[in-house]
């Protein structure tokens, strides 16, 4: 038998636990939008299921949803208001056949591929590039190109950690677990050995970079990529410890470069370091924004060597926005990162893919009322950093 509303909503509050389900009272309780809720009525409320009968019976089944849904964002429960999006009658356009175009008009540009379908990702298969094509793009662009090291002597190694479960049960990410198997597929198809870490704290964030950076592989490697996905604030990552009581468990995003430049990781000096960042960067829907980054003072480097480069990376949003994942297939962002690189990385290099992920990112039908933009960021690449899959 389907769920009702009533039922979708009682799931909602199972999950917010009684801490969340008090916040969601007071808001409640406060709310001045007619029909209002009596506080005497809220006070009765005992469990989750009392209170998914108030909501109906207050609001009926067909307007009980909108209302939690507008509470929830209210507390900062983004992700269950999220999930009730996703349930019948209130679910985000996002499921288009994987590979449909839409086009704009002759006068807004040209044709842009929509979100992916939910069973996009059974569907993995990385493009090879031919034999022929790296040897065309050595010969015409020769030093413009970072050095592919042959495969049989390479040793290549990627960093994902993945942050899923926090102290604070609201904060789960639930469907970054896909995030984390299509991520891992995606690399170890791009010839890198994964080191991998789940649920983190800052002070082990900070130790799985030193010691990733200290890796003797790296000397052997000719690039590297580091993965990291969690929640997020502006220019920071959350550790698994962090809550309202214990707002320090954050990890800088400068400490990854850090870590990897060239004083740190002189394995990797003079290589590409690809870095990609899911988290959200603060708490605007991404509906009105702009870059609000401050132009920063010149540092001498040094006479003979670069301290900081061969780094690109892609944020899945811009400062202080949100980044949007669902439920059950993950992140938006991760979605159209590994869809690109399937389908381009045999021909493109990494810029022009990054420019591929923010060109999906730029249709505005692809998440509904939604907006999200990924972005590059810090990029110090002299060079064409070609991934030349398959070789």
């Amino acid at each position: 038998m389907a769920k009702t509303a009533k039922d979708h909503l009682q799931d909602i509050f199972d999950d917010l636990g009684e801490g969340g389900q008090r916040k969601f009272k007071s808001k409640l309780c406060d709310r001045r939008t007619e029909p209002r809720v009596r506080r005497a009525q809220i006070e009765k409320v005992q469990d989750s299921l009392d209170l998914a009968d108030l909501m109906v019976n207050a609001f009926t089944s067909a307007g009980a949803v909108p209302v939690t849904i507008e509470i929830l964002e209210a507390i900062g429960f983004n992700e269950q208001a999220t999930e009730l999006k996703e349930k019948p009658g209130h679910s985000l356009p996002v499921t288009q056949s994987r590979g449909d175009v839409v086009d704009y008009g002759a006068n807004q540009g040209p044709k842009v591929e929509l979100a992916l379908s939910d069973d996009w990702y059974k569907e993995l298969h990385l493009t090879l590039c031919s034999q022929q094509f790296k040897n065309t793009i050595i010969r015409e662009k020769g030093r413009e190109i970072y050095e592919v090291k042959d495969k049989s002597v390479r040793k290549r190694l990627a960093l994902l950690i993945n942050n899923i479960d926090f102290d604070d049960k609201s904060m789960t990410r639930r469907g970054a677990g896909r995030d984390e198997e299509n991520m891992e597929w995606l690399l170890k198809e791009l010839d890198y050995q994964v080191v991998k870490y789940r649920n983190l704290s800052a002070k082990d964030m900070e130790k799985a970079f030193k010691d990733f950076a200290r890796r003797e592989e790296h000397a052997h490697s000719d690039s590297t990529f580091v993965v990291l996905m969690s929640h997020g604030k502006r220019d920071a990552i959350l550790g698994v410890h962090y809550s309202a009581s214990n707002p320090s468990d954050t990890f800088p995003v400068d400490h990854i470069y850090r870590c990897l430049n060239t004083e740190n990781c002189p394995g990797l000096r003079d290589k590409p370091k690809v870095i990609l960042i899911q988290a959200c960067r603060g708490g605007d829907s991404g509906r009105l924004w702009a870059s609000d980054g401050e132009p920063e003072e010149a540092i001498e480097g040094d006479d003979f060597v670069h301290k900081e480069k061969d780094f690109i990376s892609l944020m899945s949003c811009t400062p202080d926005t949100k980044s949007y994942r669902h439920v059950e297939n993950g992140t938006f962002y991760v979605q159209n990162l590994v869809d690109v690189l399937m389908k381009h990385a045999h021909e493109d290099h990494i810029e022009e893919l990054f420019r591929k992920v923010i060109q999906r990112f730029d249709c505005s039908d692809m998440m509904g009322g939604y907006r999200q933009m990924a972005c590059k960021d810090r990029a110090s690449m002299p060079k064409l950093f070609y991934l030349f899959p398959g070789l």
